[in-house]
């Protein structure tokens, strides 16, 4: 009995070895260039993202403020809405803004296998492409998560897996009031940090958008004190970071 307890006890304790062994810190993912969670520059740019859209009334309301103040911004969009409102990447794009991948379903699990996930990067680049005519270089993991897995299958599809700044989160999926969205934004920024904003917030069109009302006072505070809003590539660009061979040249970011 005991014999069978401790070969219990050791399959278990290789299991859960592995099983973290799965997950590195973040300076290892970091060291390898396929990850990157904000840009080493001394050059005052920031990168605003926007995940889990489009949406077909807040999206046009965040491009319409992006052009008053001439930022650009990165869109990681999810397949399944990009089919419904394919109009708007092609706005996005023809705007001077980039899209990038999001996956198809928005399956919000860590431990999703590499087949499923492959399968979701390379149904939402099928679509991308036939709707704006490249496929994205750019890939974020739902909800932020990454390990061996998540990161390695990217790495397969030709990706590059991009994060955020730890401290450029609002939560604003969550509707929180646009102070505070604000606030979070505002309060220590660096240049190179990549910000994380969204821009599907529910189902009702009538339901007011906490980042829309937030973003035209961030926008006018970047404005004010100097900084650049660039699209991810741009700042990956300037500060002459290797990234996987785009799909689309990067002369049409540069001004």
């Amino acid at each position: 009995m005991k014999k069978i307890l401790m070969l219990i006890f050791t399959v278990f304790c290789f299991s859960e070895t592995n099983a973290f062994a799965a997950m590195r810190e973040r300076p290892e993912y970091e060291k390898t260039g396929n990850v990157i969670w904000e840009i080493n520059t001394k050059e005052k740019m920031v990168a605003l993202t926007f995940d889990d859209g489009p949406h077909p009334v807040f999206t046009p309301l965040i491009l319409d403020l992006l052009a008053k103040y001439d930022a650009k911004a990165t869109f990681f969009v999810t397949g399944k809405k990009a089919i419904l409102y394919p109009e708007i990447l092609r706005r996005e794009v023809k705007e001077g803004h980039e899209v990038a991948n999001h996956t198809y379903n928005h399956i919000n699990n860590p431990n999703i296998s590499a087949t499923k996930l492959s399968s979701e990067i390379v149904k939402t680049d099928r679509i991308i492409q036939k709707i704006i005519g490249y496929k994205p270089v750019l890939y974020r993991p739902v909800a932020g998560h990454y390990n061996d897995v998540i990161v390695n299958t990217a790495v397969k599809n030709g990706k590059l897996v991009v994060m955020w700044s730890w401290h450029m989160d609002p939560k604003d999926w969550n509707n929180p009031p646009a102070s505070k969205i604000i606030k979070r934004i505002t309060n220590g920024i660096k240049p190179g940090n990549i910000i994380v904003l969204h821009d599907w917030h529910g189902t009702e069109l009538s339901q007011s958008c906490q980042t829309v009302l937030a973003l035209e006072k961030i926008l006018e505070f970047f404005s004010k004190q100097g900084y650049r809003c660039v699209t991810v590539s741009e700042m990956l660009y300037r500060s002459k970071i290797n990234i996987p061979e785009p799909f689309y040249p990067f002369s049409m970011y540069i001004k």
